[in-house]
Order: structure tokens, then sequence, then C-alpha cells
């Protein structure tokens, strides 16, 4: 069962760019193909699996990460109690050594993964110290599974204390140990190659590593409060990773993006002491055929303007860039292995401040699109900057794949809930591989109507071409609010135009999650170079066939 002993450590460049003189926790996260040799006593170690995955595992094949605390009677007997409802844990050596077994049912809108159950098991058995997460499952699981423990350890802290972090130099290895699925052991006995399918490689765990880092990156930039994030430090970060990945930056900020016709961001963040911006990353290979365009917003802060906030519904605001960041996030893991088509990442930056200079409602402003809206909100500010930067991304970067992605709307929770981000999109094709993608990454979506003739009026303004805030509050708001978006492509757009509402998704508690990096990078790993994002990939036909197949397969499994 023993697979590769290859290894990668997590690049920390990102983890620690603003880490000077302060406090940060930066436990490094190594991921490997193979158990190592430790002892619990000294290096904790907890086995997370499914009932059935568990049991496909002989005690020698976990026993270098157990013995001399653990006996194989001790290991069966716990294995023998666990009755996950919907988990259950049983320690193995005190609270060093646990085995855990995630749950047993899994509907068809919920990860095979059973990503979201893992990130709580490590959080509740983690220890703080140098440790070890086993993970026992089918190939297909890898990297949600991995993505999901990164999202255990989060970076951002400013607690202070009397003794050196534990965790500042701590080092947590996730080791894998792969069972075969019934697909993966009739495939490898007809072609011989069983043990091939059990093992990952050097690159499988390069993949993983990249992923996690953009998730924890992401989740960092969510966490930390706008004093520490405001738009010239979310510009620092953007250049870092055009710095790291070598790729070329643009940025439109202050007046110019008055001049330019940014009406969108420009009004939303004219009163902030920090100006808007908007950032564009852009990765263009030779022999790309495609222009593809993640959209993101980035709204640093949202006090809701002079529509403001209750002091109840403000705190969290800070959670507002959760799109930009994820998009950060995806862009690096995307670029680093091996996007084969032109990709631009595109940052809505603004703070949504109360001042002289802020937007009133009645305002009219001129977008991107060159389209007018009335303001009779100023609160639904994070449709006017994601207007402005689709409309950029086809006017200018003459994108035909668009996503755009937000914290949009609380209405998402009521919609879909805290688990599943609301997808809307013009394209039934990529709606469906969409909601693939989301199963197979971890990160859920849901779909949300699609239908601009019964929606959109809901903008009509006498004076202006739309008002940015619905007449009827009733009237599907999450797909009313995406629509608007979608009004500044305009509903005859011969692209796709994806959107993603991701308002509850991006935290759990009072700690990002990190969403959407996995989701970007599984549902675009057809144009991977990367062997472990592509077999994720759903594979994009016109009729539609593939898609089908794979819907069919994660089924069976």
């Amino acid at each position: 069962m023993n697979t590769s002993s290859l290894s990668v450590f997590s690049t920390v460049y990102l983890i620690l760019s603003d880490c000077e003189n302060r406090t940060m926790s930066s436990a490094k996260l190594q991921f490997l193909g193979s158990l190592t040799q430790t002892d619990p006593h000294v290096h904790p170690v907890v086995i997370i699996g499914q009932v059935q995955n568990l049991a496909k595992i002989k005690f020698n094949d976990i026993k270098v990460k157990l013995e001399p605390r653990v006996t194989e009677e001790v290991y069966l007997s716990a294995l023998a109690s666990l009755h996950p409802s919907p988990t259950d844990t049983c320690s193995l050596y005190l609270n060093l050594a646990t085995l855990a077994a995630l749950p047993v049912k899994c509907s068809r809108h919920n990860a095979p993964s059973r990503a979201y159950a893992i990130t709580k098991i490590v959080k509740s058995t983690t220890v703080g110290t140098d440790e070890s997460v086993v993970i026992v499952c089918e190939r297909r699981d890898v990297f949600a599974s991995a993505c999901a423990v990164a999202r255990a350890y989060p970076l951002f802290s400013r607690k202070t204390s009397s003794k050196p972090s534990q965790t500042s130099n701590t080092t947590v290895r996730v080791e894998f140990l792969l069972v075969p699925s019934s697909e993966c052991k009739a495939a490898g006995e007809r072609n011989g190659n069983m043990e091939e399918n059990l093992m990952l490689s050097s690159e499988n765990l390069l993949c993983l590593e990249s992923a996690c880092t953009g998730v924890r990156l992401a989740a960092r930039i969510v966490d930390a409060p706008c004093n520490e994030m405001n738009v010239d430090h979310f510009l620092q970060e953007v250049r870092t990773v055009a710095d790291t990945l070598g790729v070329s930056s643009t940025v439109i900020r202050g007046e110019d993006l008055r001049v330019q016709g940014f009406g969108g961001i420009y009004g939303v963040g004219k009163a902030a002491a920090v100006s808007p911006a908007l950032a564009v990353l852009s990765h263009t290979p030779p022999g790309a055929t495609q222009t593809i365009a993640w959209v993101g917003k980035g709204i640093v802060y949202d006090t809701g303007g002079l529509s403001i906030k209750a002091k109840t519904a403000m705190p969290g605001m800070k959670r507002d860039c959760g799109g930009a960041a994820g998009i950060l996030g995806a862009f690096y893991t995307a670029v680093r292995q091996g996007f084969t088509q032109n990709l631009h990442a595109v940052f809505c930056l603004a703070e949504n401040a109360v001042g002289p200079n802020a937007t009133r409602p009645d305002d009219i402003h001129v977008l991107h699109s060159g389209r007018t809206v009335e303001i009779n909100n100023t609160d639904a500010e994070g449709r006017l900057v994601l207007a402005d930067g689709v409309s950029y991304a086809q006017k200018d970067l003459k994108a035909n794949i668009i996503l755009d992605m937000a914290t949009l709307t609380g209405a998402q929770g009521v919609s879909t809930g805290k688990y599943h981000g609301a997808l809307l999109t013009n394209s039934e094709q990529w709606e469906e591989a969409a909601i693939l993608a989301s199963k197979l990454s971890g990160d859920l979506l849901f779909p949300i109507p699609y239908c601009p003739e019964l929606q959109f009026s809901e903008f009509a303004s006498a004076v202006a071409d739309m008002k940015n805030s619905v007449a009827e509050r009733s009237n599907a708001q999450p797909s009313c609010a995406g629509m608007f978006i979608g009004s500044h492509l305009g509903f005859d757009f011969q692209g796709i135009w994806i959107h993603v509402d991701m308002a509850y998704p991006v935290y759990v508690g009072e700690r990002a999650t990190g969403y959407g990096v996995a989701l970007l990078v599984t549902l675009f790993g057809t144009y991977s170079q990367d062997q472990l994002l592509r077999s994720l990939g759903p594979k994009l036909k016109f009729d539609g066939t593939e898609i089908e197949n794979a819907c069919k397969r994660l089924k069976q499994n």
C-alpha cells in the first residue's frame, strides 16, 4: 500500500510576505506520497478516512505512524468501534494518535471527498506541534482532501503571547495512503498497473503544494482587517504574485479610473482615504486559442456607504474581498502548474467608505460598458465594480470565457446555504461542468435561475438605463444581482459568462476558507499542463456527453 516517498515543501513566499515585525502562524505543509516512520509520542498523528476505505488497509500499512505506542489489537478495536454520525473519532494513544471516520452518507449535492468534514476533524485534533495528517482515500479525492487540510491551518494571526509561538516553526506532514476504487481496480487489473494507480508522483505532490499555497493565500487576505489589507496592501499581494510567476501586470488607479470610464469602481471607492484600483495579471502563453478572464470583487471593507450598514451587520465586512482573494490564489496555482491558454485575473478593488465624496443615492454613474446606472442603494456596490470588470474583460482583454466571483449578496445564504456558492451562467454546458468541478474540488456550487427576461426588469429606472438594486426583493435576489453584472456584457454576449456568488462559503465561524481556488483550477483543469488537474477538469464538448458520463461515474463511485 505504501507509495512513493517523494515530497515537496509548501513555499512560503506568499504566506510570509507581510510578516516582518509581526506575529504570524506559519506552519508549513509538507505533502508526501508515502508514510514516514514517526513515534506518536513525539510526533502526533491523525488518520482520516471513510470507514470503507480504512477497512481496506492493513495494520502493516499504517504501523509506521503508530508503533511502538499502538498495537495491532488496539488499532483494530478502534476501527471496529467507529460509528460516524456524521463523523467519529477514537483515540489510539492519549490525544497524540487519533483514528477518525468521515461521514458515511454523501448526497448527490455533496463532495465525495467529504472535504468539509476533513477540515473540521483536522482542526479539532491538531495539537500545534510537528505532526502528521494521514488521509486514506481514493485517487479521485486526493486534491479535494489536500485543500481541505490546508483550510485547517490558517495563516493570519495577531495574537500576542509571552511565549514564542509553537506554530511558527512547525511542519505538518500530509501523507496519503491510496486505496483502489472499483473503477480503478477494474482498470488496473485490465492494464496490470494497479500499483501505479495507487502512487502519487512528484508532479502530483507539487500540484497539491501549489493549490494549498493558493488556498492559504486567499484565506490570509480575507482574514486580514482593512487596516492591514486595504487597496494598497492588496495591490502589493498582486505584485508579489506577478513577480513570482513572471507575468505582466496592469494597474489603473484613482482619477485615471474616472478618466478611462470605470464609473463603477471609481464611484464606489472615491470616498475612501486609499484610492480604488483595477489591477490585472496576464498570462499569455504561445499557441493559446482561448482567452479566459477571472474577475474578482475586491471590496476591502464595506460600510455600506451612505446606505450604511447597522452596527451588527458591519463586523465581518473585511471578507468582502473574498472573490478577488480566491481568484488571486487560483491564478497563482493555475499559472504555476502550466496553464495553456490566455488567462487574465482582473481585480476590482475599492473600499466602500463614508465621507464627503461618497456616492449618494440618486447619483447616476456611467460604467465602463457605456450604460448609465441610477444609484438607489450604495450598499449594492459589488455589482458596480464587477460590471466594470467584466466589461473590461470583454472589450479590452477580448476574453471569450468570463467568470466573475464575489461575496455579492446576503441572499445567497438563504438561496443556496453556507456551504454551496450560487452559480449563474448563460451556458447550460458550463453549468453542468461547474457543478461537477465543485464536487471534485470540495468548493461546492448549486445553480440558480438564469432568466433575464423575467428578472432584469427589477432594475428599471425612469432616468437611467437601470438602477443598481432591485424593486422586489423576493424575486430571486442572487440571480438578479448576477443579472446586473451580466447586463454589462449584454444578454446577447456570444461567449461564456459564469457568475459565482460565494458570500457564505467564504468563511466558517470566524475564519476564511480560501473558497474558489480549488474550484477554479478544477473547472479549468482541461487547460492545464498538470496531469492531476487535467484528470479532474471536466472535458467540455458541445454535445455535453463527456460531462454526462463524468457525472454518472461520480454517482457510481
